[in-house]
């Protein structure tokens, strides 16, 4: 299955080539690629590439929710350009049971654009996933930048909100 994510959190179109997410399964789980401009804001993280990073979110990276919306039960991959990764396993929301576990991901990286391969364990993901969203976020301070592939729909936008994308993922 082949995705672009083409829209900010909020609906309105991104003003760059879109991030394509590419899920594929396997023998031994599901396969996702990602092929996405190379921002390289905000700086690396200080964590070794090919490891877990706590709190990755707060970097550049493309994340993947894969939930069942009758039980709560969710899985959150989240990758990074220069590396990292974070697999986390929640019960309900913000309800973490598991994280930092292990991911075979590997990355390369050009100038302006980087892709990266991750094989995630069936092992990993929640029984009956009932919905599914990704995510990219670059940017730092005012200029955070978060991006849905199924956006919030502007018909239920509150004034004033902000992206919150635990909250967002339930929406794709």
């Amino acid at each position: 299955m082949d995705f672009k994510i083409e829209h900010t959190w909020d609906g309105f179109p991104v003003k760059h080539e879109p991030v394509f997410v590419r899920l594929n399964p396997g023998d031994r789980g599901v396969m996702m690629e990602v092929s996405a401009p190379f921002f390289n804001d905000p700086p690396a993280p200080l964590g070794e590439p090919g490891k877990p990073f706590n709190q990755l979110w707060d970097y550049e990276v493309v994340e993947a929710f894969f939930l069942n919306d009758v039980t709560e039960q969710y899985l959150e991959v989240e990758l990074c350009p220069h590396g990292q990764h974070l697999v986390l396993l929640l019960s309900g929301r913000r309800n973490v049971w598991k994280q930092g576990l292990d991911l075979s991901f590997r990355v390369s990286r050009g100038e302006t654009k980087w892709e990266g391969s991750a094989s995630i364990p069936w092992s990993y993901f929640p029984p009956n996933v009932t919905k599914f969203n990704s995510f990219a976020i670059h940017g730092s301070k005012d200029e955070r930048s978060y991006e849905a592939l199924y956006p919030v729909p502007q018909h239920e936008l509150q004034q004033g909100q902000k992206p919150d994308l635990l909250l967002d993922a339930y929406s794709g």
